[in-house]
């Protein structure tokens, strides 16, 4: 496995942001080359598919990783540290794709195969404000064609490495993003009562937006807001006639985000009338939760509870991220397991995901390999419900 740490090494100091994985997705391409499976390149514009057929057609099972960086700098002090400014594979998906690749790698050595795979590594899962979705993308292309089910992975540095964790039934949150933009009017800093405040404006609407959650949402439900940026003003001495926020919301529940939304619109409408400015909301980049199959979330905690060198746990709280891998299962049966990425000796610190400093316990690697080999390997031995495609 020193090899996928290579890779992945490469790939983390080499970073590259959404649909500008041009680099990335030769790398992969020629792994997948010289472990004998022909790749299809330039899918979803950047991404990567490869199918690796068997002695049956079924079940067909769909293998995705996400290939995409963020425009975040690598603070971290390793020979392996970002070279890219700006730029840091700070959400592990240099670790998903070292992960997939050695799957494909171990099942393509193999003198006798099962079924058939689709390996997707895919771009563009990291979305701004009204850009698309990398997987939206990719099932554009119709990569789920004939596919019976869809597995995926990502990096969780709450757990240890070694350990595999089964979310029972939501993975992920669904996401809604929202961009406010707040008009005023300009004046002279010396004569402000001429003009009306769009940053002050807008100053207090973040303020008020975070104290929603206390008093729309009931205490104990899984939701989160956050103001991500903050724009507006052009000079110290000009009360600004313009200023814009975005954020996303993050539930569980269809009810809480319905309430969510209208109560942003309503909070923001009465402050930007306070203030004597207008206000327009817009909503983009909604995301369904990734909802794990229950059948698949049961088998997994058989088949890598067996396991020798792998622990795994049911995880039943929801974490308030999001992934676009939702778009996959939404559409067949799927399970999106946490792969743990911790220290498990606790000497080396574990930041969040998309902290600067972000970074894995690289035995995550092998110990992610084996995980969806042994689902893969039951999935092929004991089938999949429901009558062959």
């Amino acid at each position: 496995m020193s090899d996928l740490v290579d890779f992945r090494r490469d790939l983390h100091r080499h970073p590259e942001l959404r649909f500008q994985e041009v680099r990335t997705a030769k790398l992969i391409a020629d792994q997948l080359l010289a472990a004998g499976i022909r790749p299809r390149i330039g899918q979803a514009r950047t991404g990567v598919v490869a199918t690796l057929e068997g002695e049956a057609a079924y079940p067909h099972i769909l293998l995705r990783a996400d290939i995409d960086a963020l425009p975040t700098a690598d603070l971290k002090s390793v020979p392996y540290a970002s070279s890219c400014p700006g730029v840091a594979h700070a959400c592990g998906h240099d670790v998903h794709t070292a992960v997939v690749l050695g799957v494909a790698q171990a099942l393509a050595a193999r003198p006798s195969r099962r079924g058939r795979v689709t390996f997707v590594f895919q771009p563009a899962e990291e979305i701004p404000f009204g850009e698309s979705s990398g997987g939206q993308e990719m099932l554009d292309t119709g990569v789920l064609d004939g596919v019976d089910v869809v597995l995926g992975l990502h990096c969780w540095p709450t757990l240890d490495a070694g350990v595999i964790g089964v979310d029972l039934d939501v993975a992920m949150a669904s996401k809604m993003a929202f961009r406010i933009l707040v008009t005023g009017t300009g004046s002279h800093a010396a004569t402000p009562s001429r003009g009306r405040d769009a940053l002050l404006a807008a100053s207090a609407m973040v303020g008020s937006l975070h104290q929603l959650l206390g008093r729309e949402i009931d205490p104990g439900s899984r939701v989160a807001l956050n103001v991500g940026t903050f724009h507006g003003g052009q000079s110290q001495s000009i009360v600004p006639s313009e200023a814009e926020l975005t954020g996303t919301i993050r539930t569980v529940d269809e009810g809480d985000a319905g309430r969510l939304r209208n109560a942003v619109e309503r909070v923001v409408a009465g402050l930007a009338d306070a203030a004597g400015v207008t206000v327009q909301v817009e909503w983009k980049n909604d995301m369904p939760a990734v909802r794990n199959d229950k059948r698949l979330v049961q088998r997994a905690l058989s088949v890598l509870g067996g396991s020798e060198t792998l622990t795994v746990v049911a995880l039943d709280q929801p974490p308030m991220t999001a992934d676009d891998f939702a778009l996959y299962a939404r559409q067949r049966p799927g399970l999106y397991v946490k792969l743990g990425v911790r220290d498990p000796s606790g000497v080396r610190p574990a930041p969040p995901l998309h902290d600067g400093q972000f970074d894995v316990d690289e035995s995550a690697i092998p110990a992610g390999v084996s995980g969806l080999l042994a689902l893969i390997d039951d999935l092929f031995d004991n089938g999949w419900q429901g009558d062959p495609r």
